[in-house]
């Protein structure tokens, strides 16, 4: 296949253009640098001139605190980017797999969040990245993922591993529930709906439901430190607050997978366990 990748200098972007180019696929990646999808133009040219048969759609504004301070922004990258990849994709006959987020819901669901579940989404990050869902036509598939850790690229594992490397203890608030996801799972696990032309929206995240408290825990004992270090903490006493809410239940079922017949991911701690080792041998 001939697939188109945006996003390709951030965590998911790079394990999806390896994963893809050792599947033995014609890949163009595109980061910020070289395609801004904000630009109608721009994304318009890029997907034109390559002609792909699958578009993944990564590129996003993440940063869910600026978001809510820069509506504008959000939307623009977030909706009107998605939209210009759809409108250019229809010219092409290309597939749409779009990467969404856990925080189209509002996280007040006691269980697991199914694919069918009412979105509510309340933070202006989350109403952006479901305005992006909008604007996606049949031929598409939504990957909707949640607490992504990889190597290339901040991610909450880097933080945890260099906060305690700075100070005797750590706290991580244990009242928000969700699954870790690592990007090299997540781009195989993309790579197979692309290739399987698979339509509609999947949850996919690895296994394994816990608070950023317990998270915090597994990453320290994962680096062979003391989990005792990590102290809880509740969202409302945060100093100071963060901006955004967060969704208090942000853990996805993977409901479509499963009954689609596909094999669901890992629990978060095999993952976890070989990226502290990579990043230790880069620092090592």
């Amino acid at each position: 296949m001939r697939v188109l990748i945006t996003g390709a200098g951030g965590q998911v972007g790079h394990e999806l253009v390896s994963v893809f180019g050792a599947g033995g696929h014609e890949v163009a990646g595109f980061d910020h640098a070289s395609l801004d999808i904000t630009s109608r133009d721009a994304v318009h040219a890029a997907i034109v001139e390559f002609h792909p048969d699958a578009i993944v759609h990564s590129a996003a504004w993440t940063a869910v605190d600026a978001c809510e301070a820069d509506p504008d922004r959000a939307y623009a990258v977030n909706a009107m980017g998605t939209r210009f990849i759809a409108e250019s994709a229809r010219l092409v006959d290309a597939a749409v797999h779009y990467i969404s987020t856990d925080y189209v819901f509002d996280g007040t669901k006691e269980s697991a969040y199914v694919e069918w579940d009412q979105t509510n989404p309340q933070s202006v990050y989350g109403a952006s990245k479901l305005a992006g869902e909008h604007e996606l036509g049949e031929n598409s598939s939504i990957i909707r993922t949640s607490w992504v850790c990889g190597f290339h690229g901040p991610n909450m594992v880097k933080t945890i591993l260099r906060i305690a490397a700075e100070h005797e203890t750590l706290s991580f608030v244990d009242d928000q529930r969700g699954c870790p996801t690592f990007a090299d799972d997540l781009a195989a696990m993309i790579a197979q709906l692309v290739v399987e032309r698979r339509t509609g929206i999947f949850h996919v995240t690895n296994a394994g439901p816990v608070s950023w408290y317990e998270f915090a825990r597994e990453v320290l004992l994962a680096s062979g430190q003391d989990p005792d270090r990590v102290l809880p903490v509740a969202t409302a006493d945060l100093q100071p607050p963060r901006p955004a809410p967060r969704p208090a239940n942000s853990v996805l079922d993977h409901a479509a997978l499963r009954l689609s017949g596909i094999d669901t991911m890992a629990d978060f701690r095999d993952p976890l366990r070989r990226l502290v080792a990579a990043l230790g041998e880069v620092t090592n």
